[in-house]
């Protein structure tokens, strides 16, 4: 690790500073549009521990974060985490910062006895790839993600709830 990189982890007030790297994750992600969280949520998520971050400190200046949850398998018994979000400032990459974050996540999974880590990479993120199977991270084969929301998952809830209430009637 570099020796003027630092991780540390993210507190409540550091709140303003996650929401903008959130920003410019989905700036650079091509997903402006989609970024509806606000402050007042993160704070509750951060401060609730639904979610965890990592900071990344370069030369003094905050230059990067992870954000990621814990999940649990059936097979396994175990717990995994998941990175929901990892960025680096462009102009800080290649520095040695996301390894330094990959690091500090297989730390943090070991001592909490989570047997993986877990993410999602946008298949035209070429360099973030080569990335990931330099540290030794390979592909999901034989696994589609899946998401329902929006007016599907509206219609499937509303669904649910008629159904639950023809059965008490």
């Amino acid at each position: 690790m570099h020796p003027k990189i630092i991780i540390r982890i993210a507190v409540p007030k550091d709140t303003v500073l996650v929401l903008r790297f959130i920003q410019e994750l989905a700036e650079y992600e091509h997903l402006s549009e989609s970024v509806f969280m606000t402050e007042e949520i993160l704070y509750e998520w951060i401060s609730s521990h639904w979610v965890e971050v990592l900071l990344a400190e370069f030369q003094g200046e905050t230059v990067g974060f992870a954000l990621y949850y814990f999940t649990y398998s059936t097979f396994r018994g175990q717990p995994g985490i998941y990175i929901e979000d990892l960025f680096v400032r462009p102009q800080f990459r290649n520095l040695g910062i996301g390894t330094s974050f990959f690091r500090e996540l297989a730390r943090i999974a070991q001592s909490r006895g989570c047997f993986r880590l877990d993410w999602m990479v946008l298949d035209w993120n070429s360099n973030s790839i080569a990335f990931y199977k330099k540290l030794g991270a390979y592909p999901v084969e034989d696994w589609t993600t899946f998401r329902l929301d929006g007016k599907a998952l509206e219609h499937l809830a509303d669904s649910a709830a008629s159904e639950l209430s023809s059965k008490r009637q």
